[in-house]
This record gives structure tokens, C-alpha cells and sequence, in this order.
């Protein structure tokens, strides 16, 4: 199990911190867990717990959805935008096949984008600058003004 994080963001960034995982079922708590520890220094207003279950919705999908014909990893960003936080998901899938399902009662999978669209401000899916897909979302008034 490899993973990289990145707690000393740039003089001026709005990026607070990042992590670099290899795609494995594992590294979904990984993610919960160092969210949580990275964000504890900058005393969120808005629920560290709904974030976390985001992360970890888009970590899975991530793991599920990714392909590449070569070796990969899922990234996860968070940055502060004004008052808000903007957490981004990254992997080496398709853009054009993120979507929001409507599954039924007894459907064992399908409610990870449904979650994140009723918890956040709002959500993003599209091509990501390391290439592959970004699916973000962005919780406002996460720091109080």
C-alpha cells in the first residue's frame, strides 16, 4: 500500500493539501482518516463528517471506475475558495461516463453522486488537468467569514 500527502501547500495557494493513493479498496480509509487529521488545523465550520463521506464515496468510485493501461493512483485536493471548500477526486477514467444514477430500493450500489448532490453546495464532474476525470464538490461557508 503506497500513499503520498502533501501538508505544506504553496506561500498564496488556495490548495491546502493533497494525497496520492494507489487504487485499492484500502486506500477509501486511508482518505477518511487523513482528511480528517489535515483539516483539523484549519477548524472547519461546516461538517468535517459530511465531507469525509463525500471523500469517501468519490475514493470509491474512483477505485471502481479508474482504468489505465498502465499503473495509476486516485488523487484527492482540497483548497479554500473564499469561504468555501473545494475538494477535488482525481483518476484515470472517462469523463463523459460520470453520472448520477437512479437506483432502485434494492440496488446494492448507485447512491455515491446522490449523496454528494444532497450534502454539497454543489458538485462537478469533467476532464481532469492530470488527465483522466476530476469529480469535485464544493461545501459553502466552510470557514465563517
Amino acid at each position: 500500500m503506497r500513499y503520498t500527502i502533501d501538508r505544506c501547500p504553496s506561500e498564496g495557494s488556495p490548495r491546502l493539501g493533497a494525497m496520492t493513493m494507489d487504487p485499492l479498496p484500502e486506500s477509501v480509509g486511508i482518505a477518511r482518516r487523513r482528511f480528517r487529521k489535515l483539516v483539523a488545523p484549519y477548524d472547519l465550520a461546516c461538517s468535517v463528517d459530511d465531507c469525509v463521506l463525500m471523500i469517501s464515496e468519490l475514493v470509491t468510485n474512483a477505485i471502481v471506475y479508474g482504468r489505465s493501461e498502465e499503473p495509476w493512483v486516485v488523487r484527492v485536493a482540497w483548497f479554500r475558495e473564499g469561504t468555501s471548500l473545494r475538494v477535488e477526486v482525481h483518476n484515470p477514467g472517462f469523463p463523459a461516463n460520470v453520472r448520477m444514477r437512479r437506483p432502485e430500493a434494492a440496488d446494492a450500489h448507485g447512491r455515491g453522486l446522490l449523496l454528494v448532490d444532497s450534502i454539497a453546495e454543489s458538485w462537478h464532474a469533467g476532464p481532469s488537468r492530470f488527465g483522466g476525470t476530476v469529480v469535485s464538490f464544493v461545501m459553502a461557508d466552510a470557514w465563517a467569514t
